[in-house]
């Protein structure tokens, strides 16, 4: 599922970090295929999908003047990698023709206590879309063939893409249909609307060892390696020369 695939290396092309940041997170395609619930490109709805070259422009006249984004960027309170990923989105989704953001980080609350929060609710062609997003990181297993999800682990190994998955469907997308929401949601004038989900990041394979992508996997999912320590001189050894950034 590659919405803009003529886009592909428009990233590189980009001066601004930033702005080729905002990039890959438009262009870049999702982790997984199959997924337990549905999944939606934020700007699947988008006059940009018609018309591609729009959004190549939109991009490169930022990347001549990033002050939009930087400013846009700088009202956050934190820089960790999840949000920063949010924050990235809710821009492109501002500006994208022809979709609508009308909730960004929304707080569901039932007395007092916060029950969780909805990252996004937009409006466009297709209706109203509750959106939850994520980008991850998983190391594949250096034993076993690494189809089963559960043996993908986060960089910190407190994060499983099964658990991920089992909490995207158990909680993070349920929470729009709770009474609290739906109230919520009513006051922003969203009677109907329909839950999606958008997985995106990278796939890493242990060297040395082989391990097959997890089931469900998207066949152009973003992928690279993760090594030991120990191994790196090994790693290094038999690698074409290049610039590694620690």
């Amino acid at each position: 599922m590659i919405l803009f695939p003529d886009l592909l290396n428009l990233p590189r092309q980009l001066r601004h970090p930033e702005v080729r940041d905002l990039a890959w997170v438009i262009l870049a395609p999702p982790m997984l295929e199959q997924t337990p619930w549905p999944q939606r490109h934020p700007l699947a709805g988008s006059d940009w999908v018609q018309a591609p070259e729009q959004l190549e422009r939109w991009l490169r006249a930022l990347d001549s003047n990033s002050e939009p984004l930087q400013q846009w960027l700088a009202l956050a309170t934190t820089r960790r990698l999840g949000r920063y990923y949010e924050r990235l989105w809710q821009f492109a989704v501002q500006h994208a023709p022809g979709v609508e953001l009308i909730a960004a980080n929304l707080p569901i609350r039932l007395g007092g206590h916060t029950l969780g929060e909805l990252d996004m609710v937009l409006r466009d062609r297709d209706g109203v879309h509750h959106l939850e997003l994520a980008i991850k990181l998983y190391l594949g297993p250096q034993q076993g063939d690494g189809s089963d999800p559960a043996q993908w682990l986060g960089p910190g190994s407190n994060d499983r893409l099964d658990r991920k998955l089992r909490h995207f469907s158990q909680h993070q997308l349920p929470m729009s249909q709770r009474p609290e929401s739906r109230e919520i949601l009513a006051g922003l004038d969203v009677q109907t609307f329909s839950a999606h989900m958008w997985l995106g990041g990278y796939l890493l394979y242990p060297w040395p060892g082989q391990s097959r992508p997890p089931l469900g996997a998207n066949p152009q999912h973003l992928r690279g390696r993760w090594l030991h320590q120990s191994d790196w001189p090994a790693f290094i050894g038999q690698s074409a020369a290049g610039c590694w950034q620690p």
